[in-house]
This record gives C-alpha cells, structure tokens and sequence, in this order.
C-alpha cells in the first residue's frame, strides 16, 4: 500500500500547470523526433537536455520534459516504419517487418492506429511495473558491496551490444573508448593529473553533459552538413486510409500486446538491453505462437503489435535499474542518468527516500504522458506524418543553436563550447566507422564510479581479486554477464539479415 500512498504524493506533483504543459510539450517533441528517420530518443533527449537548463528548470519539471520526450519518441518511431520501411531508431526496426506490408496492402492508417493502442498498453503497464519493482529493487541494492556494483556495471557493458549489433567488437572499443575519457582529470585518491596534457580546464574531467550533446546532437548536425544534397524520403504519396483499429483486429492483437508487454518489460530492466532486446524479442515468440498460416511479415497486426508493445514496455522497464541502482537499462536512460547527476542527484537507493518527489513526481507524470501521446498518436498521427516531410535545413540550424546556447548556459565557457565541438567530430567519425555512440556515453558515465568500486573492493581484500565473485550475488551477476555477452553472437544471426533486408525500402 505503501506505493499507492507515495504515487498519491507523485500526482500532486505532476498535476500542476507547469508540469502538464511540459510533459504535453514533451509528448509532442518526443513523436516529432521519433517520427524522424535516424534521430531517435537518445539523440531528442540529448538534443533537449541544454533546452531543459536553458529554461531553468529544476529537477522534477527537467525530468518530466525529458522522459515525455523519451516515450513520445518511443511512440513515433513506428510511424516512418510502417510508412517509409525506414526504422526511426533500432527499437522499430522490428515493426517495420509486417508495418510496411500493411501500408503497401493500404491498412497504413490502421496499422498506425495499432501500433498507438499497442505502444500505449506495453508503456502504461511497464509504468505500474516500475511503481512496484523499483522499490522492492532498492532493497536488494541494500545488499550490495562495492564487487557487486563493479560486476553490475560490467553487465551494463556486456550487453550494451544488443542483439541487433553488427559488430560485438566495435561495442567494446566503444565502452573502452568511454572508460579512458572518463579517466581524464584528478585522480580522486591520489590527487595525480591524469591525461591532462597540463591543460587546467581538463583537471575536473569531461563533462558528460558536454560529451553527449557533442556525441549525439553536433555529429547529426555534421552528417546533414555531409548529405545536405540528399533527399530524404517523404510520406506525401502515402494515403492513410482510415485511421482507427478495427475491433477485430484489436481481439486478434490482445495476445500478442499482453505477452509482449511482459517480455519487454523484462528485457528492459536487464541493464544495458534496452527496448532493442525486447522488440526482438516480443516479435519473435509472437512469431512463434502465431505464424501457424505464414502470415508474419506480409502485414499481419499482430506483428506490428507485438513489437511496439514490446520496445514501449522495455523504455519504461529501462527505468527500474537506473532509478534503484543508478545503472542505466539502455542509451536513453544513459542521458537522463547524466541530467540527474547534473543537478547534484545521485540515483541508487537513496534516491527514493531522500528526493522521493522527484521520483515519484516523475513516475506519476509517466501515467499522464501516456493518456497524452494515445490522445495525440490516434487521431492526430496525421499531423505527425507530415513532420516527414519537413527538409532537414530548417532542422539542423536550430539542432546547433540550442546545442551551443544550451551548453554555454550550462557552463560560461567557450572552452566547453570547443569540447562540444571536438566530441561532435569523434561522434561523426565513429558514426561514418560503425561503431555504436551509447557504449562511449556509457563509458564516460559509469567509468569513474567502476573505478572507485573495483579500488573500494580490493582494499577490502588487500588486492585479493577473489573478493569480486566472492558471493553468490556476484557470482550471480557475473554469469549475467558472460551471458549477456555471448548473447549477440547466437541472437543476432536470426535478427542481422531482417535488419538488413528492412533498411531499404
């Protein structure tokens, strides 16, 4: 009951005029930015997050702008999916497999209908799963030691891949990349410069606010500056047809939403996963159970239902670990772990009990921003459809202004202006290489306090590395681990080739 009470608390929070009108505002971004092809909701939130300082928000209005944008973009990713067979992020990758074939049989507008109600069902159950999984989550991370928070935070990095990853390798690289720009500045128990080069502005470390936005929002503006002569495909010839689910299809769908929100749901709190796992995985036991006529990936609802429940399901799961343990459950959780910490608020198990408004004011605003998006992604997505067709030069110019009027609010330093710019040209060069952004902001997030952990332990044990598995927890984690990084190499060779023949249209 003690959930009930504290949620009671959260809405009180969440139903004030401010609060509504970001998470409206935030819902409708968040679809604008889903429904752009390559953006996604980890380049949105990261995109918004110098707008949220800009605007002097406080933790509680800055978290609920964010993470509105965070579902609306989950929501609009299906719509270029299932209308251009272009995934708008990794997660709708899946949709696009019976989407497409549903918009070419001229069920576009049912299909979109569909794909609202079902990422609708798979987010507001994740939210009732967080009101009461993180709580009880915060009691067990009571149990852990400074060797089950190292071993946590490698599982982050085991399975940061994903199952969709090309290159397991190239992940890796990435993490490592992120550790070592994580060990620049002061080292905290010795007090030694370490890869400053004697520059002072490096002695407090790289702020990660400065690196994801630099990451994320500057390489997008560079890539545009690259293909500016492209066209980008556009749903202008794409009739909507009627834009309401029928009941039929509804029933037939019900199964395929109810199943796939608890696979998702699951596959989101595993750290690191994401709601790519639980996509993947919700479409394929889908698949299973139902592809008795072979009617999957020629236009079957239920194959659009399954993934969308399933990668909506994982975003709110991805929250769990990141509020209890401060381990984020995928990237766009990464970005909005590095906004908390920007405002001096640790995640972890205190975080219930010493900012319990932030949390369960956050928490509470999900439930209202999932009624707003199924308001707003039924009848009016063919509003959102038109956001397909607006050029990408209106868009970049003010991609860059808020970038660098975020970050010089942030700051006063033109030296972090010219960090944000060097970063947004590691981001473009590992972008044009391949090789995935999230395991680097991951990296720059997670380095220090791995470091801390692992130091913390073995001063425990007087440099006795058994003290890491040296309890069943541990143990526990690590055997996640190893499984979480052999994973990609057995799922991903039945995933690779769908992905392959779903980019083209």
């Amino acid at each position: 009951m003690d959930a009930f009470t504290h949620l009671a608390d959260g809405f009180a929070v969440a139903l004030t005029f401010e609060n509504l009108g970001l998470a409206l505002i935030g819902c409708l971004l968040g679809t604008m930015i889903g429904a752009l092809p390559g953006l996604g909701p980890s380049n949105g939130v990261a995109i918004l997050i110098p707008l949220a300082f800009t605007l002097g928000l406080s933790a509680t209005p800055a978290l609920i702008l964010l993470t509105s944008v965070y579902y609306g973009a989950m929501y609009g990713g299906r719509i270029s999916s299932i209308l251009l067979n272009i995934p708008g992020d990794e997660p709708a990758l899946m949709t696009t497999l019976d989407g497409y074939p549903m918009t070419k049989k001229g069920q576009a507008g049912e299909a979109l209908a569909l794909s609202g109600i079902a990422s609708f069902v798979g987010a507001f159950f994740a939210t009732w799963g967080l009101v009461f999984l993180a709580p009880q989550l915060v009691k067990l991370a009571l149990l852990f030691g400074p060797a089950e928070y190292f071993a946590l935070f490698t599982l982050a990095f085991a399975t940061l891949g994903g199952v969709a990853a090309r290159n397991q390798a190239k992940a890796v690289i990435a993490a490592a990349l992120g550790i070592g720009i994580a060990m620049i500045g002061v080292d905290h128990q010795t007090g030694v410069p370490r890869l400053t080069f004697g520059d002072i502005h490096l002695y407090d470390g790289i702020n990660f606010l400065i690196a994801i936005v630099g990451l994320f929002a500057i390489s997008e503006v560079f890539l545009f500056l690259e293909h500016s002569h492209d066209t980008r495909p556009e749903g202008r010839d794409t009739k909507l047809g009627r834009i309401t689910a029928p009941l039929s299809m509804l029933r037939q769908s019900t199964g395929a939403m109810a199943r796939s929100t608890v696979i998702g749901f699951l596959a989101g709190v595993l750290p690191g996963a994401g709601a790519s796992l639980g996509s993947f995985l919700a479409y394929t036991l889908e698949k299973k159970i139902n592809n008795k006529d072979d009617t999957f990936g020629k236009g079957d609802p239920r194959g659009v239902a399954a993934p969308e429940a399933g990668n909506n399901s994982a975003a709110g799961g991805a929250l769990v670990p990141m509020l209890a343990l401060g381990v984020p459950g995928s990237g766009t959780t990464a970005v909005l772990l590095a906004l908390l910490l920007t405002l001096n608020i640790t995640p972890g198990p205190l975080l219930f009990t010493q900012h319990a408004d932030v949390v369960w004011g956050l928490i509470a605003a999900l439930f209202i921003g999932n009624i707003m998006l199924l308001l707003l992604n039924v009848p009016l997505v063919s509003l959102f459809v038109r956001v397909l067709q607006v050029p990408s030069k209106y868009l970049m110019p003010a991609v860059a202004m808020i970038s660098f009027v975020g970050i010089y609010g942030i700051s006063g330093s033109t030296f972090d202006l010219l960090v944000m710019v060097a970063f947004g040209v590691l981001g473009y060069v590992l972008r044009k290489l391949d090789v995935p952004l999230v395991p680097v902001i991951l990296g720059i997030l997670l380095g220090n306090e791995m470091e801390k952990n692992l130091r913390r332990a073995l001063t425990i044990s007087d440099g006795d590395l058994n003290i890491l598995w040296g309890s069943p927890l541990a143990i526990t984690i690590w055997v996640l681990v190893i499984l979480g990084f052999i994973a990609p190499f057995i799922l991903g060779r039945f995933i690779r080739p769908k992905k392959d023949a779903t980019i083209a249209p």
